[in-house]
């Protein structure tokens, strides 16, 4: 299941560089006569709402990106909520996952084998999925790809500036690049707290993915970074705010996680 996890989300990142490699040299505009699924329901849509507020503001674009951002973030609570208490709910286990750990200390195979069943029907019987903390990710891929495709492909918003850099451009001071970076690295930090040597492999992406979106910030249009870091943000304080759920005993009531399973 993780390798699953991580061969997905080594798919999606390529899907973003292929995105930007086969339109950033010669995008074609989009309107409202586009054709194709992609351009006709997912890129034109995200480019009628960022202009449309835009145009209500005075033709800010970059406000304009800032507020889409914020509705399509409000669109999708629900679930970034059942998420991120999902990630909270390990949190509250880690206790009887160390218990875990200790009883199959061994490294050889087939203990590590039985630790991994063990974990397996611990976090089925509380309803919990140890890898939630990457969804929220997964699913603002098909998002960002549009969100890039809407800045290049809409001169109105390539041609705009906002605060100290062109939208259309990459940040030329590389502010925006270190800030969506940073940000991507604290709101993951904080989906995954407490669940540190469960998945190894998601605590590589805690790293690895702050990094990737740095360099993509680096090379690609300043408003894509700025979706980004508003964005990331917004989780972040969402993350903050949601409380975990809560544990009915611990091991006296054998640790069950009330709120946790939907």
């Amino acid at each position: 299941m993780k390798k699953r996890i991580l061969l997905m989300a080594a798919v999606l990142a390529l899907v973003v560089i292929a995105a930007g490699c086969s339109t950033y040299n010669n995008p074609v505009p989009i309107t409202s006569e586009s054709t194709g699924f992609w351009s006709k329901y997912i890129v034109y849509p995200l480019s009628w709402l960022i202009t449309t507020i835009a145009e209500f503001f005075g033709n800010s674009y970059g406000l304009g990106i800032v507020i889409a951002t914020l509705l399509i973030r409000l669109a999708i609570l629900p679930l970034m909520i059942k998420q991120t208490k999902n990630s909270k709910a390990m949190q509250v286990l880690q206790p009887e996952m160390q218990k875990l750990r200790e009883k199959y200390s061994s490294k050889d195979a087939q203990t590590q084998q039985k630790l991994q069943q063990e974990m397996m029907q611990l976090f089925q019987k509380h309803g919990v999925n140890p890898l939630a903390g990457c969804f929220p990710l997964l699913i603002q891929m098909p998002i960002i790809i549009g969100f890039y495709q809407a800045i290049i492909r809409t001169e109105a918003i390539a041609t705009h500036r906002f605060l100290w850099f062109d939208l259309g451009a990459p940040d030329p001071f590389y502010i925006l690049p270190v800030v969506a970076g940073i940000t991507t690295f604290l709101q993951q930090k904080l989906m995954m707290a407490g669940t540190e040597g469960a998945n190894p492999q998601m605590q590589m992406m805690l790293y690895i993915m702050p990094v990737m979106i740095m360099v993509f910030a680096i090379n690609f249009p300043a408003a894509l970074s700025l979706y980004w870091v508003v964005g990331n943000i917004f989780m972040i304080v969402q993350t903050y705010f949601i409380k975990p759920p809560v544990v009915e005993g611990t091991a006296a009531n054998d640790g069950k996680v009330r709120g946790a399973k939907k």
